[in-house]
Parts: structure tokens; sequence; C-alpha cells
């Protein structure tokens, strides 16, 4: 007995062999796919595509930053590096070769409830003003960066553990609406955030349920201090903004390098401001100052991931929803593909890493994207050159910034989310394509714009869940196969008298609680039926036997001559090939059926059947296990049913 255990042992030992140098490299590979494009990178072709839309990238990843630093309640100068060390991760980890990681403006909204909340602006003066910090910023700027690298840093730990638990396969659940509606919803959140900026008003931060028509409300009630100042440069860049970008687009094909309009505006309205003394004059309110340089990492505050679960959870869920989206748009329109558990270990440690050099939470957004593509990179060396640009903004030009109106800011982020903004252009499509579909795009929206993207998004999964279970068991669950269509082996004379009595069933879904019910009431509806069609042609033709009889006996019979001819037995196969998978509920079906065809004189065989339904339904039922059940094919199901029919008509000849 020992030496046997010893042996097993051995063998299972030997079985686990050590990783070998090919192994390490394919999860290399796995893990790391920039170990895999880099190689082939194809410098003559691609690096100058690469460079144009890496300078394009760096000026929407400044103002992108620097606006969504603010609208996570920061200082702009951590948007900044929220736009460089997200991307860097992301190109060594991520696949999508046009998914630009930085600062999102879905992640800032969620990330400002958990610093306001936190640290509210009333505790400003309770803290002391220290120079001598991190960049010279105060304690309350160090407090409010604290609070959103703690929900950094716990929103990855989310994706990674989502990662190693292979969650990814679960991504079927953020259908095309729910992600449409949703990203809307937030774009109109973000929109709402800028309005402030746009009119040149001071309002309080307000969020929570239907705060964003409270902001509106409170608008509309002191429109009175709207600063026409800064109404009137708004209104100015953004017709500039639309109308340039409109240009870029027409005439995309004939001008090698488009216009960095974005970029213009900047300098342009730094320098007005400047020289006009705008933020004295008038009252504008400007970007501010923007210390030089990197601090030394630091670890984000443990104490305070228990306070931050919640948006964690928002920032992990929303980031990574917004991000895949865009991920597998870009590799279905170049034709590569991309691993959706993957992306959750590249956007989380995208996360957790830069949450040690004062990053807010990142994601990709659809703006930078749709940079990408009109701009024509290449590859994700387009996002590493920007971080070249950046590291100089960050390092020389960020104090020149001093004097940029926010109103102008304000105004370049409300142009960029155009690309979301007019998905609702998708309405149209899902009303003439699926109604139900329009339903949940309708109300995602509205629970996004009263609550929060997380909450929306959440609705809408919940929603799309809902509607499935709903319409899942009123789906067609089985299918009667047109004989003449099928190819078979078995070719005989009497192959013509056989086949009106043999059915084939095709299982067309997975079989589960939620439609196994009807599954075998389509069946015995089908048996029914077939059987009221049998018991006709059975009527018509004893009628003529028995007349047929009757004129050979010359009208001289009894009523045995008269009585009818027994029945035959009639055949069915279920055909299981597209049986995907299975529960018990649908095993205690299928051996209801089986029982009920047996007491309704009818052969029933299983075919294309899978070892784990065969043992299920063995185990579950009493089967009559003497004939053969389970069968490789339809094929040998119809031989079987074939020979049994001979094997009854000759023990019908032998009785008479």
């Amino acid at each position: 007995m020992t030496g046997a255990k010893r042996k097993k042992k051995s063998m299972l030992w030997s079985k686990m062999r050590t990783p070998q140098g090919e192994d390490v490299k394919e999860w290399c590979r796995r893990c790391l796919p920039i170990l895999e494009w880099a190689p082939r990178y194809n410098l003559k072709e691609n690096l100058l595509p690469d460079t144009v839309s890496g300078i394009m990238l760096a000026v929407q990843q400044v103002t992108q930053g620097l606006a969504f630093a603010i609208l996570s309640s920061v200082h702009p100068v951590f948007g900044l590096y929220g736009s460089l060390f997200p991307a860097i991760i992301y190109a060594v980890f991520g696949m999508g070769h046009h998914v630009a990681t930085g600062t999102f403006a879905l992640t800032s909204l969620i990330s400002a409830n958990a610093v306001e909340r936190l640290v509210p602006q009333s505790s400003q003066n309770l803290t002391t003003q220290r120079n001598a910090s991190v960049l010279g910023l105060s304690d309350f700027e160090l407090q409010r960066i604290s609070v959103a690298t703690a929900v950094s840093f716990l929103g990855g730990i989310i994706q990674v553990s989502m990662f190693l638990l292979q969650l990814g396969s679960a991504t079927f659940l953020l259908t095309e609406p729910v992600i449409s509606a949703m990203t809307t919803g937030a774009a109109t959140h973000v929109v709402t955030s800028q309005v402030k900026y746009l009119l040149g008003m001071k309002i309080p931060y307000i969020s929570g349920p239907l705060g964003f028509f409270y902001i509106y409300a409170y608008v509309f009630e002191n429109i009175k201090s709207v600063r026409l100042e800064a109404l009137l440069l708004s209104l100015l860049s953004i017709v500039v903004l639309v109308l340039v970008k409109e240009l870029n687009e027409q005439f995309k094909r004939k001008i090698k390098i488009v216009l960095p309009v974005d970029l213009v505006l900047i300098i342009a309205a730094s320098f007005a401001c400047y020289c006009t003394n705008m933020e004295n004059t008038y009252g504008l309110e400007v970007l501010g100052h923007i210390p030089r340089g990197i601090p030394p990492p630091r670890a984000p505050p443990m104490n305070m991931l228990s306070a931050v679960i919640t948006e964690a959870f928002g920032v992990a869920l929303v980031g990574y929803a917004a991000s895949l989206a865009l991920a597998q748009g870009s590799a279905k329109k170049f034709k590569y593909s991309v691993d959706d558990n993957q992306e959750f270990l590249a956007h989380g440690l995208s996360n957790v890493i830069s949450s040690f050099f004062f990053c807010i939470p990142s994601a990709a957004a659809m703006g930078r994207t749709a940079a990408l593509y009109s701009t024509g990179a290449k590859t994700q060396v387009a996002c590493l050159i920007s971080c070249v640009f950046v590291l100089v903004v960050i390092y020389a030009i960020g104090p020149l910034l001093y004097w940029l109106p926010m109103c102008v800011l304000a105004s370049i982020i409300v142009v960029g989310l155009k690309g979301m903004l007019i998905q609702f252009r998708d309405l149209k499509k899902y009303w003439n394509v699926d109604k139900i579909d329009w339903g949940i795009w309708i109300s995602t929206y509205v629970f996004t714009i009263c609550f929060a993207a997380n909450v929306g998004l959440l609705f809408g999964v919940v929603c799309t869940i809902a509607i499935v279970i709903g319409r899942f068991p009123r789906t067609k669950t089985v299918s009667v196969k047109n004989m003449k269509e099928m190819e078979f082996k078995v070719k005989t004379e009497l192959e013509e008298e056989m086949l009106p009595q043999l059915k084939i069933i095709s299982i067309n879904n997975p079989l589960v609680f939620l439609n196994s019910k009807k599954f075998r009431t389509d069946v015995m509806n089908i048996i029914q039926k077939e059987h009221a069609n049998y018991q006709a042609v059975d009527d018509i033709s004893k009628c003529e036997q028995n007349t047929l009889l009757n004129s050979l006996s010359n009208g001289n019979c009894n009523e045995e001559t008269l009585q009818p001819f027994p029945p035959e037995k009639c055949s069915l196969i279920l055909d299981c090939s597209g049986l995907a998978f299975f529960d018990s509920s649908a095993v205690s079906v299928l051996v209801e059926v089986y029982m009920d065809c047996q007491t309704r004189n009818v052969d029933i065989s299983l075919a294309n059947c899978t070892a784990s339904l065969t043992k299920a339904m063995e185990y579950y039922g009493n089967l009559d296990l003497e004939k053969p059940i389970f069968f490789e094919s339809v094929s040998a199901a119809i031989r079987n049913s074939y020979s049994n029919k001979n094997l009854n008509k000759v023990s019908d000849h032998s009785e008479v």
C-alpha cells in the first residue's frame, strides 16, 4: 500500500515540471505586451506619424490633466503627473494601440466626492500653511491629494484583483447601450461642472442625488452674477475650437499636419491675459501657480482606504468599462485583438503605481483616442512620445501657464467632450433596431445624471440582466430538423417507410432553470402534434385495410377481423450539439422528457451528448440502460432506431 502511494506521488511530482525558459518567455509576452510589439517596431514607417500624434496628444494630456485635476478638487499640477505616469505604465502592460491613458473626467468626478467629503473646503482655514512641504504646496492641498491617491490605489487594487480572478469574461454584461448612455451622462456631468468657469461664477461644490439639477437651479437663481467678459471669451473660444477642428477633420486628407488649435488657443489666451492683466482688471479666474518638477514618491495613506471604498469601486468599474470600450473599438477598427483580463491588469497597475507619484485616478478618454485616430498614430510609441512633452511642461513650461484663463480651459474641455455628447444620435439607431435597447439607454442616462456614473453603470447592468432573464424563457428552445436536409449513411429499401415515424429535435440554447420548463413544453407539444398526425394517417390506413378485408371475405367478417392494427412505435432523437451548458434543473427536465416518452410509446435517443451530460442523466434518473440511449452522432441514433424497427417487424411477423 505504501509503495503504491509513493509511486502515485512520484507520478504526480513528475508531472509538475519546473518552468522552462520558453514558459517564462511566454508568460512575459502575455503579461508584458510591449515585448511583443516593440521588437517589431518599424522606425521608418511609424516614427514620423507617431511623433506627430504624440505632440498633438501631449497638448490634450496637459489641458485635460489641468482641468480634470481641478474637477477632482486637487491642485492642477497633480493632473500633469496623472497625464505622465499612467500613460507610461499602460504602454508597457496594455494592449490597445490607440488607447491614451491619463486623467479622466468620470474618475475625477468620483474621486472628487471622496475629496470633498473627507477634506472639505471649509477645513482650509484650519490647516497650517507651510511652504516648506512638497513643491511648496499647503497642507490643505496635500491632504486633498492624499485622499485622491488613496482612491486611485484602492481602485487599482480592485482592478488587479479582478485580473487575478479572471473576471474579464464577465465584461459581456457591459453592453453597448449601457456604455454609451453612461459615458454620455458622465459627459453631461462634466459640462455641468465647467459651467461655473464658462460663466465666471462662484458656485459652491454640490454633489449627491439630483445634484445635477441643483447646480442649474443655483445658476438661474444667481444669473445676475455672471461675468460678461468670461462668457464672451468662453463663447469665442468654443466657436474657434469647433470651427478649426471641423476644418481639420474635413481637410485632413489634403493637409499632412493638423493645426494644434488647442495649443494655439492656450498660448494666445495666456499672452492676452498677461498683457491686459485680465485677472485684476476684469476679475477673470486664472489657472494660477504651477510648481516645477516631480516630488519624490510617497505611499498613499493606508488609514484612509476604508473611508474611500465606495469611490474606489466606482473608479475601478467605471474607468475600466470606459477604457475597455475604447480599446475594443480601436482593436476592431485596426484589426488586432485585446485581452479583457490583461486590460484589468494594465489599468490596475496604472492606478496602483501612479498613486505613489501623487496621481489622481486614471483611465482612457474618448477625446484622446479620437485624436490618435485623426493624427494617424500607429502604435503606443505615440503615447510615450507625448510623455516626453508632458515632462517638458512639468519641468519648464508649467509656470508660464499661470495666466491661462479658466474659462478658456473649460471651453477646451467642453469641446473635447464632443465625441461623447454626440452619442445622443445612437438613440435613433436603437429605436430602429431594438426598442428595448432604446429603453435601456434612456433609463441608464437618466440614472447617471440623477445620481452618478457608477450608479448609472450598475443600473444599466442590472437592467440588462433582468431583461435577459425575462426574455430568455420565452426564446425558442428546440427546432425540428428537416429530414430531407439530413445526410444519412443509412440507405435501405424501407427507409421511406421508416422516416415518417422518426423525428429529430435540435436543442438550440443552453438549458438552465430559466428555460428548462419551456423546453419540456416545446418537446411535448411537438410529440403531441406528431402523434395527432400519425393518428390521422393510421385511421385512414386502417379504414382502407378493413375495407379490403371485407371485400376479400365477401362481407363475412367478424369483429376480430375489424380490429385495428396496433399503432407503430415512433422514434425521437434529441440532438444535443447546441447544448453549450446545463444545470441540475435541465438534467431533471431531460429525465422527465425521457420518462414521458416511454409512457407515450416513443423511443427517445440523445445524440452528440457530452460526457458530463451522460453522467449526470445516468446519476439523476432511473433510465432503461438495457437499450442504448446516448449516441455519438445523429446518424448513429438513426441506425439504432432503424435496427429496432426491423426487429419489431420480425417479431410481429413471427407472432402472425
